[in-house]
């Protein structure tokens, strides 16, 4: 049984239709992640989900009940803003426990399971203070907790972790996996940040100006992904795109200003199948390699001269911001931690690791 199912659902404001058709659904108990850059409806269609936004069209189920039009307290859900939403008159503990205690529920269980998420979220030093008296990050936090206090069928969060700092970003990133784990229910989260979707996720969402691109496990979005958005959307440093033409001279490459780079066997039927020789290139910045360096056995190195712009030092890493011929393009190198700042000339690219993108469509080429 779906754990949440979204029928058709569209939304309109006026004669602007910003999601159109979304036919989705979670399982009971996954963690799946919605994930888009700003304004591509990700978030309106968690509002549709909790009813804080009525749908144009469609229906919403959760639990295997039609709730389409059901006010938010009767679906049985608790969600987290990107705002906070505190009780400016409550402290941290009341604003943690007050729908249990709305709900009738045994004091002892209240504060049992106000310590709990507490100290889940480094919380129990600040549970007498009011929201005025905390930080943003810690805010937020506070209205994390007064969701996981309650015992919903479905959790929603909306980005809740913007305000956090790095640090305290990636606990909470492995806190809530581990609270997935632990309570076992079905969880809707939205972020334009792809870490977290990567991270957590059992099942990613990539939408774009209100449509669904590609769903999958995190595996699937970043090694197969079904067109240019969601490849150069998912990735960090994002996937660098290089337009070029096929060239078959004794075996198949794609060639452009500033390289030739061999294609894969297994590019070479649907390569050959478009109807236009021009394409773009996909090339990730982790499968750039030093000239000297090592690979696996499947790797294919072809050598590619790099005009270096800018050298991230980042430990065993260097991001180097870098061109092309004259297309800027990001690489990131594996170096030794006290290699000095690499600079223009030849690098090795993992032609094994080579993306193609049907130049008209933006589909890729399998």
């Amino acid at each position: 049984m779906s754990g949440v199912q979204l029928i058709g659902v569209s939304k309109s404001y006026g004669s602007v239709n910003v999601i159109p058709a979304l036919d989705l659904s979670f399982d009971e108990g996954e963690f799946v992640v919605i994930v888009g850059p700003s304004g591509c409806g990700k978030s309106t269609t968690l509002r549709m989900i909790a009813g804080l936004e009525p749908v144009s069209g469609g229906e919403i189920h959760i639990g295997g009940r039609e709730v389409t039009w059901a006010v938010p307290k009767e679906r049985d859900i608790a969600m987290v803003f990107q705002s906070y939403a505190l009780y400016p008159h409550m402290n941290v503990a009341g604003n943690m426990s007050f729908a249990l205690r709305l709900a009738g529920r045994p004091k002892a269980e209240v504060q049992e399971r106000v310590r709990v998420a507490a100290e889940m979220l480094e919380l129990t030093d600040y549970l007498h203070r009011k929201p005025k008296d905390l930080s943003g990050g810690q805010r937020q936090r506070v209205a994390m907790g007064r969701a996981i206090v309650r015992d919903a069928y479905c959790f929603l969060f909306d980005e809740p972790l913007s305000n956090l700092d790095a640090k305290l970003r990636s606990t909470m990133r492995t806190e809530l996996a581990i609270l997935h784990k632990r309570l076992k229910r079905t969880m809707v989260y939205v972020t334009h940040d792809q870490i977290e979707a990567m991270t957590m996720a059992d099942r990613i969402v990539v939408m774009d100006k209100g449509l669904v691109q590609q769903v999958g496990n995190p595996r699937e979005v970043y090694n197969k992904p079904v067109n240019r958005f969601v490849a150069g959307f998912m990735g960090s440093p994002s996937m660098n795109f290089l337009e070029g033409v096929l060239v078959d001279e004794g075996g198949l490459s794609v060639r452009g200003e500033g390289f030739d780079l061999p294609l894969p066997a297994r590019l070479h039927a649907p390569a050959r199948a478009l109807n236009d020789e021009r394409i773009t290139v996909g090339l990730r910045p982790e499968h750039f390699a030093a000239d000297n360096a090592g690979g696996t056995e499947e790797s294919q190195f072809a050598t590619v001269e790099l005009g270096v712009t800018v050298a991230e030092y980042i430990g065993s890493s260097q991001f180097l911001a870098a061109h092309i011929g004259e297309t800027p393009i990001t690489a990131a190198i594996e170096v030794g931690p006290d290699s000095a700042p690499l600079t223009s000339g030849s690098y090795r690219f993992d032609t094994s690791r080579i993306y193609l993108f049907d130049k008209k469509t933006g589909d890729a080429v399998f």
